[in-house]
């Protein structure tokens, strides 16, 4: 087949790509906690072919031979853990991190842990028929409880919760006041080593050391801080995001061209009588 054919079909693939992943980026321009993607691209295999002797000339500096490129693909797929702009809610079980960090929280009833920036809480139900803070989608908060181990916040009956900016988590009822334990965050050591199990959560993939992917972070150190009664925007710039697709869709609009005048090349090629 025709090498500019190829050339011209990858680079379509991969541009169509990037359009797919802008318009993941637009969709979710307001959603709580959502983060950008960017498409990495990179080179496909590269031909070195070397000319015939005849073209060496006396005095020549150039090599004898050329590089003969296949287009391009998207290599991965990233995350920007970029800051988004905060929301005040006025709503307790609203919570928002200022800096590089995720909350924990528990994925499914085997205690895999996974993360997310979504700070959008609620309390739910457990089957225990215990009152405990979760995302909404009913995952639990992981936390430091009080006698050091890892678990859940549950909420008395009739108390009400106020987080530090420390992550501190406590219960009052207006007499008396409970210490319930310090919210878990970790902080992406290797983002790129994560991946989106689902709308704005987080794993790290099997087989993966989560150690050589996350930290641990405490907030009030290191410039991280939770925000009760605020929400993270997303960090979607829509200005940023119609840019980028303007330039895909011309760079699409350029290969398809290159194609259909590949195309025409070849049917003339093949009407040629002798």
């Amino acid at each position: 087949m025709n090498s500019s054919l190829i050339i011209a079909m990858n680079s379509m693939s991969a541009y169509q790509n990037k359009i797919d992943t802008i318009a993941d980026n637009t969709a979710n321009v307001d959603t709580v906690g959502y983060k950008r993607k960017i498409a990495s691209f990179s080179d496909l295999l590269n031909n070195t072919t070397s000319q015939p002797e005849d073209f060496y000339k006396d005095g020549r500096l150039t090599p004898l031979g050329f590089t003969q490129g296949w287009g391009a693909r998207i290599a991965s797929i990233l995350t920007d853990f970029e800051q988004g702009a905060l929301q005040a809610t006025d709503v307790s079980t609203d919570f928002a991190i200022e800096g590089r960090a995720l909350f924990e929280v528990i994925a499914d009833n085997e205690g895999t842990v996974a993360y997310t920036r979504d700070g959008s809480f609620q309390i739910s139900m457990n089957a225990q028929g215990e009152a405990v803070l979760t995302t909404s989608q009913g995952m639990p908060v992981r936390a430091t409880l009080e006698d050091g181990s890892q678990g859940s916040i549950v909420i008395p009956n009739g108390y009400a919760i106020q987080v530090g900016i420390d992550g501190t988590v406590r219960a009052t009822n207006g007499e008396e006041t409970l210490n319930l334990g310090q919210i878990n965050l970790i902080s992406p050591v290797r983002p790129d080593m994560m991946t989106q199990v689902a709308d704005n959560l987080f794993a790290v993939a099997d087989g993966i050391n989560a150690q050589d992917v996350v930290q641990r972070v405490f907030a009030g150190e290191n410039g991280i801080t939770i925000r009760q009664g605020y929400l993270e925007k997303s960090n979607v710039d829509l200005t940023t995001e119609l840019t980028d697709l303007v330039r895909a869709q011309r760079a699409y609009q350029l290969a398809a061209r290159a194609l259909s005048s590949t195309d025409t090349l070849m049917q003339i090629s093949n009407n040629l009588r002798g």
